[in-house]
């Protein structure tokens, strides 16, 4: 069974066909538009590659939502291989595509690795030596047999300790209530919205902690979900170690932007950024790393965080639910995409300021720096240093970045290059 389903897939994403973009408008966001109909239709003669897409011989994939757009040709790629009909480059961390749900209107999305060429092979090794002891495997079988997935499989909740020592942030101290959501609001099973994994087969079962394993970006974006307000962008899919999400441009191409449209971004970003820390739903969300690629940029204006795989969670409402001695259980599903040695930080360590600090840090004086007049310009820089101190108390850090919020806010602009907010922006004082 496992040769034939390789074998499928194999030709199946042979199949794929290829688009070009578009570019139609001068507006600081508007990146490319596509229209499927006026490209002519191409007959790849190539492999799209099992090992390209990181989709573990390609089997895990059989069955997802995204295996089947695939297959139906419902996303379609950018024309990085049109010229030569090769494969792209193996180190690009993303593609561009396009998607539909009734072949007739196309959407910008963004067909994303969620760990590095190099890190899916060490990961394939490690996988392959912990219980084969030879270079190449079965993925599936071998992760089948070990003890963690074997109390996977015999669980009917998923608890605390089935996810003890996973590298993700977002699971070193999970509550019963957000493991509760993750099974619930799993989007590739169907029948989902029970907080019990009855419905979920073996397989699924597998996926999901293979998922959770390897980077937790896509299970965010399910249970936290762009619909209900949260700052992501939309999931349409996910298998193996392959993402497809709405297609954003991400902050770093917006550093040389004119001064209204800085002003902007930043008032988005530390209101993102503050809203993760307050929320109704009661989970502090803060992240451990920020870059360039962190936050992306919708057509519209609108910023979302774009790399979700650094936020950690921690409920407010029931509270740490893992100690330290819980944590230093590791087996193979720690190793998928991480250091095996890599000690696990403590929750408690967590600050109120640490998500503020490093957008204070790292991001906010690359797209501030030197783009106003004064004394603005001196008042922005003022707020910055005081924020980005990571020796003020937490309330002190706070208040700075509150000042920066109210300062960048006078400075925004309402026109429609802001399109996320005009024209609601001329009658409401929300914008």
């Amino acid at each position: 069974m496992g040769l034939w389903m390789h074998y499928l897939c194999s030709n199946v994403l042979g199949l794929l066909k290829l688009l070009q973009f578009l570019t139609l408008s001068w507006s600081p966001f508007l990146e490319a538009t596509v229209f499927p109909s006026s490209v002519p239709h191409v007959k790849a003669s190539y492999s799209f590659g099992r090992t390209f897409l990181g989709l573990d011989k390609c089997n895990a994939c059989i069955g997802t939502s995204i295996c089947k757009k695939f297959f139906k040709e419902e996303i379609r790629f950018d024309n990085w291989l049109a010229s030569h009909l090769k494969l792209p480059p193996n180190y690009f961390p993303s593609y561009s595509g396009n998607y539909t749900d009734d072949a007739k209107s196309w959407r910008l999305v963004e067909i994303s690795r969620l760990t590095t060429k190099y890190q899916h092979d060490q990961a394939d090794k490690r996988i392959c030596a912990s219980l084969s002891k030879t270079k190449t495997c079965s993925i599936e079988r071998v992760l089948r047999k070990t003890e963690r997935f074997q109390k996977w499989l015999k669980a009917k909740r998923l608890t605390p300790d089935l996810v003890q020592g996973l590298p993700s942030p977002m699971l070193r101290c999970p509550s019963q209530r957000l493991l509760d959501r993750i099974v619930r609001r799993y989007a590739e099973v169907p029948d989902a919205g029970s907080i019990y994994m009855g419905h979920l087969t073996d397989r699924d079962k597998l996926r999901l902690l293979y998922t959770l394993s390897v980077n937790t970006h896509p299970i965010l974006l399910q249970i936290f979900p762009e619909a209900e307000g949260w700052p992501f962008p939309k999931y349409l899919g996910s298998c193996g170690r392959l993402i497809v999400t709405a297609g954003t441009r991400p902050l770093k191409e917006f550093y040389s932007s004119p001064p209204e449209v800085a002003a902007d971004l930043a008032f988005q970003l530390l209101s993102i950024v503050n809203s993760m820390r307050n929320n109704d739903m009661n989970y502090f969300f803060y992240f451990v790393h920020v870059d360039a690629g962190t936050f992306g940029i919708f057509n519209n204006g609108l910023l979302f965080i774009r790399d979700a795989s650094t936020l950690g969670i921690i409920d407010k409402q029931e509270g740490l639910q893992m100690t330290d001695g819980q944590q230093e259980y590791k087996d193979i599903f720690s190793c998928l995409a991480s250091d095996c040695q890599s000690a696990f930080p403590n929750c408690n360590s967590v600050r109120e300021k640490q998500s503020l600090v490093m957008v204070c840090q790292e991001l906010l004086p690359k797209l501030l720096k030197g783009k106003f007049l004064q004394p603005v310009q001196e008042k922005i820089d003022r707020f910055l240093r005081l924020c980005a101190d990571s020796f003020r108390a937490d309330q002190e850090v706070s208040d700075a970045a509150g000042k920066l919020i109210e300062l960048l806010k006078s400075l925004q602009s309402c026109d429609s290059h802001f399109a996320y907010r005009y024209p609601d922006c001329k009658y409401s004082d929300k914008y």
